[in-house]
């Protein structure tokens, strides 16, 4: 199985002044689920190289078996610090595709032209997509062959109003998560705040918050088995 791992390049928070970027359970908690499993995966982003980390995920608050060990990792780091082009990524060499979340993808994935027809060419072409946290946000614009948005009928989650709430963001981000699902005809549901929840309707998987990441990369792997 080829997986593309595709991570924000957008490293700033609005006009706070503050930084953002993907955040690093939701890229270290999925590559050692699929690495574990011998997946062959492929990181890229926008601008390529290094994307940026959210400072926030990097607080000791924040960390998580999984980050632990990918900070200690040379060769996941390595990875990291090279991710391709998206623009020179081919979406016919990949399986699927993975989009962890952090704010950042709010800012270009989400109006990236190459991710969306990256999604595009996957969905109308049998092939899975996931996303977590905002990461559900880089379906904003996607349409499927008959012009309608992909998550429109379908079962979705994405971070909610109250957790945006929570993280004192509701303001700064361009759009709320769940509202542009739900304006996009998707059926959006949620649990709890910050509780582990995943949503796998056809080939759309998405999932809720940072704890979501890794039953969403168990969830995109039994999609293609």
């Amino acid at each position: 199985m080829k997986l593309l791992i595709v991570l924000t390049s957008h490293d700033q928070l609005g006009n706070t002044g503050e930084k953002t970027g993907f955040w690093l359970e939701e890229l270290a908690a999925p590559y050692y689920a699929f690495k574990d499993a011998g997946v062959d995966m492929t990181l890229a982003s926008p601008l390529g190289g290094q994307p940026p980390l959210d400072p926030k995920s990097d607080d000791p608050s924040a960390q998580t078996e999984a980050t632990v060990r990918f900070k200690a990792d040379p060769t996941a780091l390595s990875i990291l610090a090279n991710t391709s082009k998206l623009a020179d990524v081919v979406a016919a060499d990949f399986d699927a595709v993975f989009y962890p979340g952090g704010h950042g993808p709010l800012w270009d994935l989400a109006e990236d032209p190459h991710s969306i027809a990256l999604i595009e060419t996957m969905l109308n072409s049998g092939k899975p997509v996931a996303a977590v946290c905002h990461a559900p946000g880089v379906l904003r614009h996607p349409k499927l062959v008959d012009g309608t948005s992909v998550v429109a009928g379908k079962n979705v989650t994405g971070f909610t109003n109250t957790e945006e709430d929570a993280v004192g963001l509701t303001q700064v981000v361009p759009f709320l998560v769940e509202e542009m699902l739900k304006a996009n005809g998707g059926n959006y549901s949620k649990l709890a705040d910050w509780a582990p929840y995943v949503v796998t309707d056809g080939l759309l998987i998405t999932g809720q918050n940072p704890a979501s990441s890794e039953p969403a990369a168990h969830a995109l792997m039994a999609l293609l088995a």
